[in-house]
């Protein structure tokens, strides 16, 4: 793929990114607007990219998927036959932006070769059921606009022929970036996923009088509340939150337990079918719970679990990220309405800002949010028949789909709400 480095440069990026403790050769990019100079280049040592990855995480706003915690363990589970990039971005002496993408060869329509790059994912289908949420490239604050658009202009000005840029699930302000670049670059930006992240601002739950249930829809309190005392009923409600890496993984095995009865009886393979998933947030549990960014939660009535949560926690955000609950036949019980209510009154209480649901549609998220934004999985490429055809048959497929969805709504009973 004709995206490699020139070698017409006199190597200031790589000498800043040594002076991080990075080490790589002398070939980097031309200069891009704001004096943002850009490289890419096999990944160096574990160690030192993790020094640098951190130095910089702490001058960005970056999400949690863009942290060490995240991409550390990403990178260290990563399946064989993968060959992830550092794409890095210098001003002056500084870095000021890192990513890590990852070339893929693929054939359009099973005949058409097609080599693409996947921003912070792999191409391996189950590896990325992990899924990546709020993406971007991680960038210094102070000029984090600007970092994307050149990183991203650098990468579209090298795209030929059916090459493309695989940008998944992408924040706003990633997504602007990429809309500048295509417009600039004449390139096409096609939606692969439309979906959108929900979330309960606690700031205006706070202005409003600190009363979260108070603000909910008169059926969805009546819900909760009823729920609730149907479970204290059975002697007892209790929240509570692991607090060591062994309790915490306790958790993570409780939760598989009722997160996979769950969606077993739905007919649905559940998230720890994947054999990526387990292994990877073991082993993020181990190492997130002692720097406080991961919180599992157990919700239990008269001493038996009813359900458990794994969230995150990144810059007094909570981001929900998995759940198990224990349903039962009395359609008046809500495990997972109620367990959520319960995490979102803990978040209040512990002064944080936002509890998110993120994306993914589920019955619970309009019932409980307050703001909302789009997130999408995009791609960026040459405008090329190929790609064209491709975009209408995932449309015509969508469109299918939900018209097959909404055929087999009076046949299939619905799965129960939570």
């Amino acid at each position: 793929m004709n995206i490699w480095p020139r070698t017409d440069s006199d190597g200031a990026a790589s000498e800043a990114m040594a002076s991080k403790g990075l080490a790589f050769d002398k070939a980097a990019g031309p200069a891009t607007p704001a004096d943002i100079r850009i490289s890419l280049h096999p990944l160096p040592p574990m160690p030192e990219l993790a020094r640098a990855w951190r130095e910089l995480e702490g001058r960005s706003d970056s999400s949690f998927f863009l942290s060490w915690a995240w991409i550390g363990s990403w990178l260290a589970q990563m399946p064989d036959g993968i060959e992830p990039q550092l794409l890095a971005a210098s001003q002056g002496d500084e870095m000021v932006g890192l990513a890590v993408f990852c070339p893929r060869r693929r054939r359009r329509f099973g005949v058409l070769p097609s080599r693409c790059w996947m921003l912070h994912e792999t191409g391996d289908r189950s590896y990325d059921r992990l899924f990546m949420e709020y993406n971007g490239v991680l960038a210094d604050r102070r000029v984090a606009d600007e970092v994307t658009d050149a990183v991203l202009h650098w990468l579209g000005e090298r795209l030929v022929g059916s090459d493309e840029l695989v940008l998944g699930g992408l924040t706003l302000a990633a997504e602007r970036a990429a809309r500048r670049v295509a417009a600039r670059t004449g390139h096409t930006l096609q939606l692969r996923i439309a979906d959108s992240a929900q979330w309960v601002d606690l700031g205006i739950v706070r202005a409003a009088g600190g009363d979260f249930r108070s603000g909910l829809g008169r059926n969805t309190r009546a819900a909760v509340n009823r729920s609730e005392r149907l479970y204290r009923a059975r002697g007892g409600l209790e929240h509570r939150v692991a607090t060591t890496a062994d309790e915490a993984l306790e958790y993570f095995a409780g939760l598989e337990v009722l997160h996979q009865a769950g969606w077993q009886a739905r007919g649905q393979a559940g998230a720890f079918a994947n054999a990526a998933f387990r292994p990877f947030h073991e082993r993020l549990i181990a190492e997130g719970m002692p720097l406080g960014v991961v919180r599992l939660s157990r919700i239990s009535a008269g001493g038996q679990p009813i359900g458990y949560l794994y969230n995150f926690v990144h810059r007094n955000r909570v981001l929900n990220y998995q759940g198990g609950f224990a349903f039962e036949a009395d359609n008046r019980l809500k495990p997972g309405l109620l367990s959520h209510v319960l995490a979102i009154e803990d978040a209040l209480v512990r002064g944080e800002d936002c509890y998110d649901f993120m994306s993914t549609p589920a019955g619970h998220k309009p019932l409980l949010s307050n703001a909302e934004q789009p997130m999408n999985w995009l791609t960026l490429g040459p405008d090329r028949f190929s790609r064209r055809m491709e975009a209408h048959c995932r449309r015509a497929r969508g469109v299918m789909v939900d018209a097959l969805k909404r055929s087999l709504r009076g046949w299939i009973a619905p799965a129960k709400g939570i």
